[in-house]
């Protein structure tokens, strides 16, 4: 989305715990998740990021007592700017298409996140988008998070767009989640029925709420098990702002390195060993491991029922296999 900077405005964090090793810009990218990380590195390196005063490069770990400043572009909505974005195009009709979404993207346009989105992206591959939900939301009818990666529907027609939003909202549309989370599930499935509303404090989170949340269902399976780790499956019942990653660490089981959920950015094979990080060490996972696995919707124009699915991507396969070779589970013997 083209849009026109009328003014920056400050926004600033004051650090009152201790991270460890948290670097400047992922913690920006995590507190501002309408922003990339890229775009958040460009801020960084123009000076529009200062902690205490001072200018810092983007591998800046964050300290207690820090106090940070971030000058980001309050940005006016003019037109779609079409984006030559590498799309991974899993089905298409001249209805709609799947698309699996990779990380660190943001879907649409938002809180002054200029370009580089999956609207961005789509503008450029198709002209005839759905537009009920409005030309920075053209052909979405769903979203996913900037660092959950996954299938994702897009709609061309407003007709079935309208048939589509309807499948959701009366919850016939069913969705699979597969993410690993921190600590060993004591059952091997079960529903997650907690509200969720905006969090009291944090604005940018949400929390389980129990005086005015709204009604939110997770289901989730264990897949495989490991040493103080769990591959589940989720099928979410309701569709909350962030609801499997809530849901997750309401029960003890944040999804790993789900930094706003669980305080840990990244996963080390240092961290799987017990051992001391290493300089200079390249994390396996530095997003949360959450992946959109499976979609199934009725198609109301071919009348019949589809079903899509996208891999696991590769930082999450690797995290996989890596808990496999080092941290095995062994009943009884843990």
């Amino acid at each position: 989305m083209q849009q026109e900077v009328s003014q920056l405005k400050e926004v600033t964090f004051d650090i009152k715990k201790v991270f460890e090793a948290k670097r400047i810009d992922r913690y920006l990218a995590s507190r501002l998740p309408d922003y990339s990380r890229t775009f958040i590195q460009k801020l960084v390196k123009e000076g529009a990021v200062l902690v205490n005063g001072h200018t810092v490069k983007s591998s800046y770990d964050i300290q207690k007592g820090d106090f940070i400043s971030v000058h980001v572009p309050v940005l006016e909505e003019s037109k779609i700017v079409p984006e030559d974005i590498p799309l991974n195009i899993v089905y298409e009709d001249d209805y709609l298409m799947l698309i699996n979404k990779p990380y660190d993207m943001v879907v649409h346009p938002a809180g002054g996140h200029p370009s580089g989105t999956l609207v961005n992206g789509l503008a450029f591959y198709c002209q005839n988008l759905s537009q009920i939900n409005g030309p920075s939301k053209a052909g979405i009818v769903h979203r996913l998070d900037r660092d959950t990666t996954g299938v994702m529907l897009v709609i061309k027609s407003n007709v079935v767009h309208s048939h589509i939003a309807m499948q959701f909202e009366k919850r016939h549309i069913k969705k699979e989640y597969i993410a690993v989370v921190e600590g060993e599930i004591m059952f091997d499935s079960d529903e997650i029925n907690l509200p969720i509303g905006r969090h009291k404090s944090e604005r940018q989170k949400m929390a389980v709420r129990r005086d005015d949340g709204k009604e939110a269902m997770s289901v989730y399976e264990v897949m495989e098990r490991f040493r103080g780790y769990t591959l589940v499956k989720i099928k979410p019942k309701t569709g909350r702002t962030h609801q499997i990653r809530v849901h997750m660490k309401a029960i003890g089981h944040p999804v790993v390195a789900d930094f706003m959920y669980s305080n840990h950015e990244s996963c080390y094979l240092s961290d799987l060993l017990e051992k001391e990080r290493e300089s200079g060490e390249v994390p396996i996972i530095d997003r949360q491991a959450l992946h959109a696995h499976r979609i199934e919707f009725f198609h109301p124009v071919q009348n019949r029922k589809m079903e899509f699915q996208a891999d696991l991507p590769e930082d999450i396969s690797l995290l996989v296999k890596t808990l496999r070779e080092v941290r095995p589970y062994k009943n009884g013997n843990n």
